[in-house]
């Protein structure tokens, strides 16, 4: 445990000193990551289907806010949906706009979230996105969280559905009756939603009490919720689930966010401490939960061969020397001090007795 608690005071150190590097590079990666999934998943125009448009699309949202990354997604799919025509674009950009509006406009700092909704299905890790969300974030997470489910399985219904789309014989009504059926119908995308919503909202629920351990007990609970939830869920609407799997990569997720509350939270309880403060109107009741941290002492060792023993016996020898010699020179001073005293306090006082003398014969006269 010490050596994990040192690993991650020393990783804390060198991101804090060198935040202003990592964080561009963190952020290209993941708009990197991002970019590509949309191509992959879409891929309807050659133009936009390119390495270097994503290249240059995600070395501008490296040094821009975060938000910017979300709107240039949009952008993508929107251009891409253009691809299979004018109609499957217009249906995207009212999507868009109605969750923009109803939902991520409340949830603007939190928006980020919806970036790693596709990505958490993609590594098969999706209970993983609502239960980071609902540790790192607030209970506004959950808008981003539920829209990018939406977006994932909208885009994934497209991609299904792009040989029919591409058919220049069907009416443009037809194309929007089955964009509208494909997304209100899909039952399995609304219980993820849910699930997703009430994932969230329940770890950071539990993430904001001030009992012990809360972050522990949000993301096991957030865990054994999402599967169970999940089973139900699937078990009411007749769907097919692969149990082993979606118990196995949950325990994953959980682990996962143990890690990520070890290196974020990391709150030792052993030492809490409860305080209790009043003014002339309120009682305070504070509990303080310190941070588990270590204290390292770094020790440097030298090597030191005969040689250099060698010099270093005639320098303490002449520095012996110098210092006996400034003693010697000390103690004469002083000598000379102390002898010349009493004969200064003669002549002062042989002044003064003069001094007297004179007053006392002026006084006669």
């Amino acid at each position: 445990m010490t050596a994990l608690l040192e690993l991650k005071q020393k990783i804390k150190r060198i991101y804090g000193k060198y935040e202003m590097y990592f964080l561009p590079v963190f952020k290209f990666a993941l708009a990197f990551l991002y970019f590509t999934w949309i191509n992959e998943k879409l891929g309807f125009m050659a133009q936009l289907n390119n390495v270097f448009v994503v290249l240059i699309l995600s070395l501008i949202c490296c040094i821009l806010p975060s938000g910017v990354m979300v709107f240039t997604g949009f952008v993508l799919m929107i251009g891409h949906c253009y691809g299979l025509g004018i109609d499957v674009a217009a249906f995207m950009l009212v999507l868009i706009l109605f969750m923009l509006i109803l939902f991520l406009r409340f949830s603007a700092g939190n928006n980020i979230v919806l970036v790693f909704t596709p990505l958490s299905f993609t590594f098969n890790v999706p209970a993983l996105l609502p239960i980071g969300a609902g540790l790192l974030g607030n209970a506004f997470s959950a808008f981003p969280a539920g829209c990018g489910v939406v977006i994932y399985y909208f885009i994934r219904f497209l991609r299904a559905n792009a040989e029919t789309f591409r058919n220049p014989d069907i009416e443009i009504l037809d194309r929007l009756t089955m964009m509208a059926d494909g997304l209100v119908t899909n039952w399995g995308m609304w219980l993820t939603v849910v699930v997703f919503i009430v994932v969230t909202l329940l770890v950071n629920l539990i993430r904001t009490r001030s009992f012990d351990y809360a972050w522990r007990i949000a993301i096991i609970l957030g865990g054994v919720s999402y599967v169970v939830m999940v089973l139900a869920g699937s078990y009411y609407l007749g769907g097919t689930v692969n149990v082993t799997a979606q118990v196995g990569y949950t325990a994953l997720c959980i682990v996962i966010g143990l890690i990520l509350e070890f290196f974020v939270f990391g709150g030792d309880y052993t030492r809490t401490e409860r305080l209790e403060y009043e003014d002339d109107e309120y009682y305070y009741y504070v509990k303080a939960v310190p941070k588990a941290y270590v204290t390292s002492s770094e020790r440097s060792i030298k090597k030191i061969s005969g040689s250099s023993r060698n010099d270093r016996k005639h320098e303490d020898a002449e520095s012996r020397q110098e210092k006996d010699a400034s003693e010697k020179k000390a103690r004469k001073e002083k000598k000379k001090t102390s002898g010349t005293a009493p004969v200064m306090q003669t002549e002062e006082t042989d002044s003064i007795d003069f001094e007297k003398k004179l007053e006392e014969s002026l006084k006669d006269l």
